[in-house]
């Protein structure tokens, strides 16, 4: 069995406590939108730089900016749009700046106060993009095996979901609807979380491919697919499964998940061959020394490797004779 994978930047929703804050942004600027495009004059002699035919344009063009970061992190609350916010504050610091520099000394603390206020909206904003693009790290993850089974039967094991926790070691719930087109999911996560997710099937194409892709508010979006294929020398079935997932925490995430034996590309791999055991021998064989199961809480029906029993030998024997 091989495998590839390689990790690339993503633009997915991400946890919960990233998308509150990108939406709670989103929010801000909808608010901050409304005095400088109602009332543009107003709004420039109350941050001290004028009601001038200039200052009353920069103003509206603020709002505007500001309606359109609103619309972008409202309707998906990702890096982009945030990164977005960021070069508007750059674009109102430029802007306060030059007015600074050329004041006339009326209203120049209000614009202090004001220069200040983007200070720090502009450091709030830097941090929330800096953190949603660090942990908006998508995984890329492929594996292939070859199971002694046509095709037909290793496409109708996989396609019901419910069967995936018998191989899978961090699956620990599937539960489909009755079409099968529907499933919702329940895993284990580093550190003894765990987390869940509701999923579709976007294509199924009988005994040769299977894609899916997660729901929106999923705790980890993923999207996969798994093809069939006949081995060579039409001996079984070749197995080939894609899975694109979102890693919580970023790299450090996914370092930390490998320090403590959570590595996800081998996670595939042992799944895979934990799958073609299942399907060729009706179980999960293991060694004497290796851990029973999902990491040890013997959730997989599976025994230790052994020699043949005299009786188990002698049964053999027989089987050949005849």
């Amino acid at each position: 069995m091989t495998m590839t994978s390689s990790t690339v930047p993503s633009t997915a929703n991400g946890n919960g406590s990233r998308t509150g804050l990108a939406r709670a942004l989103g929010v801000a600027s909808l608010a901050l939108a409304g005095p400088p495009s109602a009332a543009p004059g107003e709004f420039g002699r109350a941050i001290g730089v004028g009601d001038g035919r200039r200052q009353q344009l920069a103003a509206r063009i603020v709002g505007v900016r500001e309606v359109l970061a609103a619309a972008v992190l409202l309707a998906k609350p990702s890096s982009p749009g945030l990164w977005f916010r960021v070069a508007g504050d750059g674009m109102d610091l430029a802007l306060l700046t030059r007015s600074l520099r050329n004041h006339d000394g009326r209203g120049r603390r209000r614009t202090i106060g004001a220069t200040g206020a983007v200070v720090a909206i502009t450091a709030v904003d830097v941090y929330a993009a800096l953190t949603a693009t660090r942990k908006e790290r998508g995984m890329n993850l492929t594996a292939t095996t070859t199971i002694n089974k046509p095709r037909e039967e290793v496409y109708a094991f996989w396609h019901d979901f419910t069967n995936l926790p018998s191989f899978m070691a961090h699956v620990d719930d599937v539960t489909a609807d009755a079409g099968g087109a529907r499933s919702h999911w329940a895993v284990s996560a580093p550190f003894g979380r765990s987390v869940e997710w509701d999923a579709e099937v976007t294509e199924d194409v009988p005994a040769t491919r299977i894609s899916w892709r997660s729901l929106d508010g999923a705790d980890v979006a993923n999207d996969g697919s798994v093809e069939f294929g006949d081995a060579p020398r039409n001996e079984g079935t070749e197995l080939r499964v894609t899975i694109n997932y979102k890693i919580p925490g970023g790299k450090l995430g996914e370092a930390a998940a490998r320090y403590f034996g959570e590595e996800p590309h081998q996670q595939l791999d042992d799944d895979l061959r934990r799958l073609k055991q299942v399907l060729e021998t009706g179980e999960v064989i293991r060694s004497d020394g290796a851990p029973a199961g999902k990491r040890a809480r013997g959730e997989f029906p599976q025994h230790p490797a052994r020699p043949l029993s005299d009786e188990e030998y002698a049964s053999l024997n027989e089987e050949v004779s005849a």
